[in-house]
């Protein structure tokens, strides 16, 4: 039970390689659609948070997900970046320079749609994670960071919705997402730390000593 379930979570990246590595000859045949489901995810987000790097960089996702989202903001303070997340009464406003990442793994949620809405309005930019790039949030974000897992959008019974195999998975409601979400954000961070020339030394320095 226990390796099914760690296989529902490696088979969601093996889904991100295949997709980011289109066959020889499509590359070209890429439409502005596809983008979102061709880009790999992990350089995606490198890219956004690297040009935020000197701006505010704040996080927002809902229960489980906001979780996973408030990891990768503490090891986004501790890369030295000014990271932090929705709800904190630490939180800053944002602005120009500035960018807002979401969590919506199912495509939408009232909440984050307004927090976008709000980010966008004042200049800041905007990156959704998401298993749902045509849902809603996708549509108000400057980039989609697709991962391909089942969600609570397509966790039923019957399989509709494509993303359970004929068994069902081990992991039920939005479990895979959200396990793959925190390995996201511990590559991510891991990249980061190359790009932004940090070391594990400079990282622990700004871990508090408060615990």
């Amino acid at each position: 039970l226990a390796f099914r379930a760690i296989e529902e979570i490696r088979a969601v990246f093996d889904k991100v390689a295949a997709a980011a590595t289109p066959p020889v000859g499509e590359a070209a045949s890429v439409t502005p659609d596809d983008t979102g489901l061709r880009s790999d995810p992990f350089q995606t987000l490198v890219e956004e948070i690297c040009s935020a790097r000197d701006g505010r960089i704040v996080l927002y996702g809902v229960g489980r997900e906001g979780l996973m989202m408030r990891a990768l903001a503490m090891r986004l303070y501790h890369l030295g970046l000014h990271a932090s997340v929705v709800g904190d009464m630490s939180c800053p406003p944002i602005g120009r320079g500035d960018l807002l990442i979401v969590s919506a793994g199912p495509g939408r949620f009232s909440t984050v749609d307004a927090l976008m809405g709000e980010a966008r309005s004042a200049g800041a930019r905007t990156a959704v994670i998401t298993a749902q790039p045509s849902g809603d949030c996708a549509r108000l974000a400057d980039r989609v960071v697709y991962i391909p897992a089942q969600t609570m959008a397509d966790d039923t019974e019957s399989g509709v919705g494509g993303a359970r195999d004929e068994q069902g998975n081990v992991l039920p409601m939005g479990s895979i997402y959200e396990g793959a979400l925190f390995f996201l954000g511990e590559v991510v961070v891991r990249l980061l730390r190359e790009e932004l020339g940090e070391t594990r030394d400079t990282m622990r320095a700004r871990h508090t000593n408060l615990e």
